[in-house]
């Protein structure tokens, strides 16, 4: 699975930032990071596409343990990486962080709060055929409405483009509908697994979450003024600082 995982990479040396994309994007959400990387990180990071998403093969189960186990050939032991998680790549970076050494989880727009429609809702969506379009551009903007991009990324941008895929002259989301099946995650449980260093952030305009809801666990909890859901894609140096002390000089620069 690793060798067959999507990875964007950049960098080089120690140590290793780790990016997480959520539900239904593709690891190319990480593209404005880039350059702030350059002058703020002091070592290499990666992006993988998860499993089931853009370019990476699907899963025969989804369960953020599943979602986990299949990155850890991407760190070694010894590399005790800083992982930085939005939405389910959150959860699965507090899987990640019971299996193998990890640094700092930042898990970033985590729903927490489920309700039994809202689980309903996405079982069904698991159990359902994948869908087909006669045109790039209709898979591309429901791609862009399935991962939340809508507004925030162009048609053309790569975080557009790679979240859609062609079969015989049909398009369809590259996104596996079985990815839906991963449901509510169990936070305090995970947390409990991670031994490691964590914090949650939300943007302050996230629907998907409140500060109460991520204050129950214990852990700091950070918000950022004016964004949303989606708030890497929106302000990437605004997010960067949630990496705070390990960045060169303990900021974000750029």
């Amino acid at each position: 699975m690793a060798t067959s995982l999507r990875v964007h990479r950049g960098g080089e040396g120690g140590p290793l930032l780790l990016l997480l994309h959520g539900l239904g994007a593709t690891g190319d959400v990480w593209a404005g990071w880039s350059p702030l990387l350059d002058h703020s990180w002091p070592g290499r990071w990666i992006a993988p596409d998860l499993p089931g998403h853009g370019g990476s093969p699907p899963l025969p189960e989804y369960t953020f343990d599943s979602l986990a186990e299949a990155l850890t050939p991407l760190v070694a032991p010894a590399d005790r990486p800083v992982v930085l998680g939005h939405s389910l790549g959150g959860v699965v970076a507090l899987a990640l962080a019971a299996r193998t050494p990890v640094a700092t989880v930042v898990g970033l727009g985590v729903k927490v709060a489920w309700t039994e429609q809202e689980l309903d809702r996405t079982a069904a969506l698991a159990r359902r055929p994948v869908t087909w379009f006669g045109s790039r551009e209709e898979a591309v903007d429901r791609h862009l409405r399935v991962s939340g991009l809508g507004g925030l990324v162009t048609a053309d941008d790569p975080a557009a483009t790679r979240g859609v895929r062609e079969e015989d002259g049909r398009w369809r989301l590259a996104l596996d509908p079985g990815a839906f099946a991963v449901g509510a995650p169990d936070m305090a449980g995970l947390l409990a697994r991670a031994n490691t260093e964590v914090r949650l952030a939300r943007g302050e305009q996230d629907p998907m979450n409140t500060d109460d809801q991520l204050k129950q666990f214990g852990v700091p909890v950070i918000t950022l003024p004016g964004l949303g859901h989606n708030a890497h894609v929106q302000s990437p140096a605004d997010c960067l600082s949630l990496l705070g002390t390990h960045l060169t000089g303990g900021v974000a620069s750029g």
